[in-house]
């Protein structure tokens, strides 16, 4: 099986070591392109990033990432120029992620996008709404050029669903920690980490827990359950604010 992938299996690696990796999820192009390029850049000594693409109809997305699409989208910002982007840093240090919804990766063509996601070292692709039994187009391609389809799981699948994605996704397993959009803020109490566990269980490559992930104390909760955690609207958030990404992100670790 490890042929089929590639940077997937690199990520899988990187996951899998010591410690809960802390994975920062920014917006493309959010709050400019500039300064986009420098928080990848500077945030590129963690095992992953993740990147998304912006899109007008982000159904997972809570207020926070829905604003900073609105915004990179008015601004000009496409799938094309964030990849020109990454391509002109000459090499991030962190295995790539990139979340988009499913319409941006088909206007572009999967012919001609995948070639252009490895050639910008992206290890796996996050699809929110692309179901495993529709991906297997998009997933011939991927694993063509050795990069993984990552997928979903939330605290309302049933067992079944969870061991067949758990053997299906490339890269790590998305344990969506709660229902709804991003944005909100999760505890650490049982019924998450029992969830947590399940997944696990269920799952062939490392497992991330991702939404409402925002202090080191869900980090400390969360992290004896899973392999690492997303770090998604309270990161966007700070760097709305001005402040400093890796400084954020180095607070969160436990």
């Amino acid at each position: 099986m490890s042929s089929r992938l590639g940077g997937a299996a690199a990520l899988e690696s990187r996951l899998r070591g010591p410690g809960t990796s802390i994975v920062p999820y920014l917006t493309g192009g959010y709050p400019t392109m500039a300064v986009f390029g420098e928080a990848l850049d500077a945030l590129s000594g963690s095992e992953a990033i993740e990147i998304g693409i912006p899109f007008s109809d982000p159904m997972a997305d809570g207020a926070t990432i829905q604003e900073s699409s609105r915004v990179a989208l008015e601004a000009g910002v496409s799938l094309d120029s964030i990849l020109t982007k990454i391509q002109s840093l000459g090499g991030v240090g962190s295995e790539l992620i990139v979340m988009s919804y499913l319409n941006p990766l088909m206007s572009f063509g999967y012919e001609d996008l995948l070639p252009r996601l490895a050639a910008c070292g992206v290890a796996a692709l996050v699809v929110p709404d692309l179901p495993l039994e529709e991906s297997g187009e998009l997933g011939a391609h991927s694993r063509e050029h050795g990069i993984g389809l990552v997928q979903l799981v939330s605290p309302v699948t049933s067992q079944e669903r969870l061991e067949m994605l758990g053997k299906a996704s490339e890269g790590f397993t998305y344990a969506v920690t709660m229902t709804g959009t991003t944005g909100g803020t999760i505890g650490g109490g049982e019924e998450v980490t029992g969830y947590l566990d399940r997944v696990r269980a269920s799952s062939r490559p490392p497992v991330l827990a991702g939404f409402g992930v925002r202090t080191a104390e869900q980090v400390r909760a969360l992290g004896p359950h899973c392999d690492g955690v997303i770090v998604g609207s309270a990161l966007v958030e700070v760097i709305a604010a001005g402040q400093d990404p890796v400084a954020f992100v180095a607070g969160l670790k436990p």
